[in-house]
């Protein structure tokens, strides 16, 4: 969550109120030297004053930024207990969250505490943060740099932290810009996207690519489908495999992996009568290179049923031995 610090101005006191400490030093800075001579307060800041003006004469380096504001802190912590023995009160402006002194002066207000500016930094790298934006994770501050490389979500395809919009698929975090099919690359639209294996394709591709494919027509099933002779169809292309008629009764035979009609079945397998055409169930009469039911294989001429099996052919057609002698002999 991206924050900016702004560090409110102290707070001033009422002619009633007890003063601030920041106050009350500069209530003492002005007072002239007379005064200060005459204030045992003063004379021991201004012997403090001396004493560090002379290790910085006699070749002593100035310690570094950070202890001399904890000086400056065990100074003006000093300064308070003396104000109060003298009966003076004053209104601290809180407790660092980092160090737990008193605040005097600047301060800055964020998480929820008060700090010295100084002391709100970076929880990696120590740089301070009271004049920047810094971003909080757990409750602690990190500056910007740190934040996306410590703290960011990463991007499941470049492996980039992700600082701004997020979006969020497959139990992982992505750029919008970076979460496309896995196949043609396009950005999903409001038709959304397909998983397989772990990667988004978009409808298109997902069901050229992984439909099952109608044993009919070869295209992809999408929607309503039929299952049989261990093959996936589309309604409307599960027809007989030679009359290209669909099975109105649900009933179909199958040779050689194809779906017929009973007719057509039949006809292939040679067990349709040779007159009525219909498919022979139980005995039948085999003859002049076809099948017939015994009841229609009967004289051409005077239909008289050739239950004896004996016939003459003439033409393809069969006679009993009368009708043959009297029309051709």
């Amino acid at each position: 969550m991206l924050k900016s610090i702004k560090t409110p101005p102290p707070q001033a006191a009422s002619k009633d109120s007890p003063k601030g400490l920041d106050s009350i030093l500069e209530d003492l800075i002005s007072l002239d030297s007379e005064e200060a001579e005459a204030s045992p307060l003063l004379q021991k800041q201004t012997l403090e004053k001396k004493k560090n003006g002379a290790q910085l004469d006699s070749g002593a380096k100035p310690s570094a930024g950070g202890k001399d504001s904890e000086n400056i802190d065990d100074l003006l912590g000093g300064l308070n207990t003396d104000l109060k023995k003298m009966g003076v009160h004053t209104v601290p402006k809180g407790h660092c969250a980092a160090c737990n002194k008193v605040i005097v002066g600047k301060m800055v207000t964020a998480l929820g505490e008060t700090w010295h500016p100084h002391h709100f930094v970076c929880v990696a790298c120590k740089t301070e943060l009271s004049t920047t934006v810094y971003f909080e994770k757990d409750g602690r501050p990190y500056c910007g740099k740190d934040f996306e490389q410590l703290c960011a979500p990463r991007c499941a395809y470049c492996t980039r932290p992700i600082t701004q919009n997020i979006l969020t698929a497959l139990d992982q975090t992505w750029h919008p810009d970076h979460f496309f099919c896995a196949h043609c690359g396009d950005i999903f639209g409001d038709d959304g996207f397909l998983e397989k294996d772990g990667k988004p394709y978009c409808s298109r591709d997902f069901h050229r690519l992984f439909a099952p494919k109608c044993a009919g027509c070869g295209g992809s099933v999408m929607d309503d489908y039929l299952s049989a002779v261990n093959a996936t169809w589309h309604p409307e292309c599960f027809i007989c495999t030679d009359c290209l008629k669909p099975f109105s009764d649900g009933r179909f035979m199958v040779l050689d992996g194809r779906p017929l009609c009973e007719a057509d079945f039949n006809s292939r397998q040679g067990t349709l009568c040779g007159s009525c055409h219909q498919p022979i169930v139980g005995r039948c009469i085999s003859a002049m290179e076809s099948k017939f039911h015994p009841e229609h294989f009967v004289c051409a001429f005077c239909s008289q049923q050739l239950t004896q099996g004996i016939f003459k052919e003439h033409k393809g057609s069969p006679y009993c031995q009368r009708c043959f002698n009297k029309l051709f002999v």
